[in-house]
């Protein structure tokens, strides 16, 4: 797999796209829900956690296609780290640092192996990587 030179553009677009979908997904939602039986869940609900996922799945596909895999995982990593920081750290027991490197961990993994099949198998924006250029 051959890669772009690092290009700060994809970076920047892929740290900015999740932390305007966290927002627009996650932000709004604060409160848990109390059940009649006493327990408590939430704050977020699995269509709002889905709903983000399928949504940084566009630009992540558009940056490993362009092979801008670096910018890819990183920026995207990036951008929910911040996101997950900023929106629980008011959380006063400071268990939220772990939350947030659980989110890093996963999104830095889960992005990078992505990005690394979605590179493999288009070439400059098309299918078909094992083709070669004439």
């Amino acid at each position: 797999m051959r890669q772009k030179p690092l290009n700060p553009t994809p970076f920047l677009l892929l740290f900015l796209v999740p932390v305007a979908a966290w927002a627009a997904w996650l932000g709004w939602d604060q409160r848990r829900d109390v059940h009649p039986d006493g327990s408590v869940t939430g704050p977020y609900e699995a269509w709002q956690v889905i709903g983000l996922v399928l949504t940084l799945l566009a630009p992540v596909y558009w940056a490993a296609s362009r092979r801008h895999v670096t910018g890819a995982v990183l920026g995207t990593t990036a951008g929910l780290a911040a996101a997950t920081y900023y929106d629980w750290s008011d959380d006063s027991s400071g268990l939220f640092v772990i939350g947030v490197g659980m989110v890093m961990t996963a999104s830095l993994v889960v992005t990078f192996a992505l990005s690394a099949l979605i590179a493999s198998v288009t070439r400059d924006g098309r299918r078909g990587g094992s083709a070669r250029k004439a």
